[in-house]
């Protein structure tokens, strides 16, 4: 009777566990997403910089800044990113921390005198790199729902109807670069415009390894193991334009469209059968991982951003971003291998804004720096402390032979799920997300 037993639940448990690594409309909207990073200057200030311009990750939001530029410029960024997780299962609370440091940011601008008789006071033309997303996580959950997924397919008194304890273990790694080409200029003293073009990068890693631990009513035991693992990799491209006008010395107002970004991406999935341990042994006929791979297209919404910025002549400023995108505009191609998901996407999501808020003050060669950011979070169900909000701050440095550090550090929290039980009832782990980023910048004016 118990081979039996054993054999009924091998069939069951694929469909009772599943590890769970993303699904479609899940990676749809995390590479839709992106972080505030670039320079330290653009971070301490909250990426607040559609009206100002004058720095290189400011073109990124509007491409017209660069033509605020009066002279040549190159900087780098090295960052230390924190992660700091709290899941929390069925009132079981796990804390895990994560670091990593590279290079966030690197870029330059070339300023050329223009021609009065082209019409263009002054031109400019740059590059810059940005680690627009960090996909870096590691968090686990530990708790019992109360439910045993595994008998719920059958009769919860002849197999194993005491769940003891689920366990879930998620880890991803990974990237997504942008490089972006901008040429900018001034046409006139009331102003600036410019176009860019950019390349996206894509290189997204997940390992996912889910446990149940269930037991009869004679002291039997029935565990299973299920672990997958994703890669996606891909390119994408998309190009931005934008204005920045001066209507008077104090006042910059700055509208910038960005495009969709359409992404060419290609997965490899690894499913490990199921494990499956009666009494501790383990189930000699479990088969070898499953490997798939699949292409698809993936193209994310376009962005809509306006800005406002007041200049207190050359002691400081304050300047205000905002930004609309439509996440129910994100589509997956061809559309016919994704009818379900694409729907999902129309069902499910939402149009979002996005609030930056800068604020800089020069005292001497010394510039004090402070910044906001609220995002709202795209799902039409998501409860309030989904939004991102983030605050930051930063000091920077004028030194001698037109070099400057500038350093920030910034500060972003929001809340999640994750549903790994696909069990009618039972509950998600309950995510509490906290970043920290400090980024130092060195830059160097010609």
């Amino acid at each position: 009777m118990k081979k039996l037993l054993f054999l009924i639940g091998g069939i069951l448990s694929s469909m009772a566990i599943n590890a769970q690594v993303l699904d479609y409309n899940q990676a749809g909207v995390l590479f839709t997403s992106e972080d505030n990073n670039g320079t330290a200057r653009y971070n301490a200030m909250g990426g607040a910089f559609g009206a100002l311009g004058g720095d290189i990750s400011g073109v990124d939001i509007n491409p017209a800044g660069l033509a605020v530029f009066k002279k040549t410029q190159f900087s780098g960024t090295l960052g230390v990113f924190n992660s700091d997780i709290i899941s929390n299962f069925y009132g079981n609370a796990i804390e895990t921390n994560e670091n990593k440091f590279d290079l966030t940011q690197f870029g330059g601008v070339l300023v050329l005198n223009g021609s009065r008789h082209a019409g263009a006071r002054k031109v400019a033309v740059g590059f810059n790199y940005s680690r627009s997303k960090n996909f870096e996580s590691n968090w686990s959950a530990r708790g019992s729902s109360g439910f045993a997924p595994i008998t719920d397919f059958y009769d919860p008194d002849l197999l194993y109807p005491n769940a003891e304890e689920q366990t879930f273990r998620n880890f991803t790694s990974g990237n997504n670069d942008k490089l972006v080409i901008t040429i900018a200029s001034q046409p006139n003293d009331k102003l600036y415009i410019g176009a860019s073009v950019a390349t996206h990068n894509l290189d997204f890693y997940q390992s996912t390894v889910a446990e149940e631990f269930n037991s009869d009513n004679d002291g039997n035991t029935f565990d299973v193991n299920a672990a997958e693992e994703l890669t996606i990799l891909g390119n994408g491209i998309s190009f931005n334009v934008g204005l920045i006008a001066k209507p008077s010395q104090e006042v910059r107002l700055g509208v910038a469209y960005q495009s969709p970004t359409w992404y060419e991406l290609s997965e490899e999935s690894i499913v490990q059968e199921d494990q499956l341990f009666f009494n501790d042994q383990l189930d000699p006929s479990t088969d070898s991982p499953t490997r798939s791979v699949f292409d698809y297209r993936l193209t994310t919404p376009s962005r809509l951003t306006g800005s406002f910025a007041y200049l207190f002549g050359k002691e400081g400023l304050i300047s205000f971003d905002y930004t609309y995108k439509n996440f129910k505009n994100i589509e997956l191609r061809p559309g016919n291998e994704f009818v379900t998901e694409n729907q999902n996407f129309t069902n499910d999501l939402k149009a979002t804004s996005q609030f930056k808020v800068g604020a800089e003050w020069r005292i001497d060669n010394v510039s004090l720096r402070g910044g906001y950011l609220f995002e709202e979070s795209p799902y039409e169900d998501a409860i309030d402390t989904d939004h991102i909000t983030g605050y930051s701050f930063g000091v920077g440095f004028k030194l001698n032979g037109g070099m400057k550090v500038d350093l920030a550090y910034q500060n972003r929290t929001n809340t999640d799920v994750y549903n790994f039980l696909n069990t009618d009832g039972a509950d998600p782990v309950e995510l509490d997300i906290n970043n920290d980023k400090i980024t130092a910048t060195l830059v160097f004016t010609f």
